[in-house]
């Protein structure tokens, strides 16, 4: 009696939690794929970062264009110290202090204070076109940054369509669940009431209890499935998992349109990942012409304006330290120059050598990602056919199957037959009743793998609803 009350207790327990279930689905309007994909588009996690990462690009091609300005420094210097120097050159090494004049018959060290204020102007004002270059590898940069974007943003859009497609299958295999719940419900009524007027054994009660218990296990079990598949979704879209339903009209819909879906023309010269990686080969590329032109000779503005003031005079006169304060000579300098180091040919060879290296692998990269695709597109030609002739062929097995349940089941019912083959027939028609949804599955899977290849996936969705 215990046991009885547990059974129905669970049994109450899984009926409201169907029921609760179905309602659920009933309030929640059907998400549309185009609906979906918009939202995907607008909050992926994984397309901010993207963008974000462009913005960068963007910064950094506008710090290269500011590469031109030139160099005008201020400075100013007030010291104390001596002035006692000896005739010598020497190498400044950039730690030796400059000590202009100074030098006596004999050694001198008298403070003396002095000020200098310079401001000096260094520009490169031409360099035989690297200024060109490295603006043009930044757009460049930017270009691939961009592909990239829409590389990632495309094959999002596949991972959406993919797992929207699997919640449609798994929503379809609850449905069949459900019925075949219903189915071993209607089993078991039967058995029970065959067992009660004695024309069934007892045992055919313990195994339609424990077909009905694996069918609820079962529907458990392809829910949770549901779950997981609308949390992922909701990861992307930004929409709460429990509203994401899926329209289970899109199935038949694309079977009925199956004519207009698909365009003849194949657009993959201008799929998303070979627009990729024909911008690293062009960036590649241009970083070529860069190191060509980095190693030239480059021609300099030089200019200069000083003053100086020194407690010491024309005359060798060690004045007071206060006179050293303020400038006393002025000067200015102006020139143009021209600088090239000889060994920069050797290494622009080099440099130019490794960069075409660089280049010979991204356009064999890119050759390579055209004939995957062109292998991608042909095998989806072949599957799409395959799921073609196995929908065409489904409805026959699934009609035979559900003939077969109901004589079989009218047979049990009048003692012709036993539990064992009531349960074949029954796991028969469940299997046929997958396996359809299975079929419809793959036909529309294989049908949007061949928009995606092909990219053709803005050309289906126009036509749907």
């Amino acid at each position: 009696m215990l046991i009885s009350k547990k059974s129905c207790c669970l049994l109450v327990g899984l009926f409201i939690t169907a029921c609760s279930y179905a309602q659920q689905q009933q309030n929640n309007t059907p998400v549309s794929l185009k609906t979906l994909l918009s939202s995907v588009n607008q909050n992926a996690p994984t397309l901010l970062t993207d963008s974000a990462a462009i913005a960068i690009k963007r910064a950094m091609a506008t710090e290269t264009r500011s590469s031109w300005l030139p160099n005008l420094k201020l400075n100013y210097q007030a010291d104390y110290g001596t002035n006692n120097n000896v005739a010598g050159p020497y190498f400044g090494f950039g730690i030796i202090p400059s000590n202009s004049r100074g030098v006596r018959t004999e050694s001198n060290t008298t403070t003396v204070s002095a000020n200098v204020g310079v401001a000096a102007l260094d520009w490169e004002i031409y360099n035989f076109g690297a200024y060109g270059a490295q603006n043009k590898v930044a757009n460049s940069d930017i270009q691939v940054q961009q592909n990239q974007f829409a590389d990632s943003k495309y094959q999002l859009q596949a991972y959406t369509i993919g797992n929207y497609l699997l919640l449609l299958k798994l929503e379809n295999f609850l449905s069949i669940q459900a019925r075949n719940i219903r189915r071993n419900q209607e089993i078991r009524r039967s058995v029970q009431s065959l067992a009660k007027s004695g024309v069934r054994a007892g045992v055919d009660t313990s195994i339609a209890e424990a077909e009905l218990s694996k069918a609820r296990l079962n529907y458990i079990e392809l829910n949770n499935q549901l779950k997981q598949v609308q949390l992922q979704l909701s990861a992307i879209s930004g929409l709460p998992y429990q509203t994401i339903v899926p329209d289970t009209t899109l199935e038949q819909e694309l079977v009925s349109t199956e004519n207009n879906l698909l365009p003849t023309e194949v657009d993959t010269a201008n799929h998303p990942l070979i627009n990729y990686y024909k911008s690293v080969y062009q960036n590649s590329l241009q970083r070529e012409k860069l190191v060509s032109k980095s190693y030239n000779p480059k021609i300099m503005l030089e200019g200069a304006v000083w003053g100086r003031g020194s407690s010491v005079d024309a005359n060798d006169h060690f004045n007071s330290l206060s006179s050293g304060w303020g400038f006393d000579r002025n000067n200015y300098l102006v020139g143009i120059g021209v600088s090239y180091n000889l060994f920069d040919i050797r290494r622009r060879q080099l440099k130019l050598r490794t960069q075409r290296a660089n280049t010979d692998y991204t356009r064999k990269k890119l050759e390579e990602q055209k004939q995957l695709l062109a292998v991608s597109a042909n095998q989806s030609n072949v599957e799409l056919q395959t799921a073609h002739e196995r929908l065409l062929e489904i409805p026959h097995q699934l009609k035979a199957a559900t003939d077969g349940y109901r004589q079989k089941l009218s047979l049990y019912k009048n003692g012709l037959t036993d539990i064992i083959e009531l349960n074949a027939a029954l796991n028969i028609l469940y299997r046929a009743e997958t396996d359809y949804v299975q079929a419809k599955y793959a036909y529309s899977n294989a049908l949007f793998q061949k928009a995606i290849t092909e990219n053709q996936v803005s050309s289906v969705l126009n036509l749907l609803k």
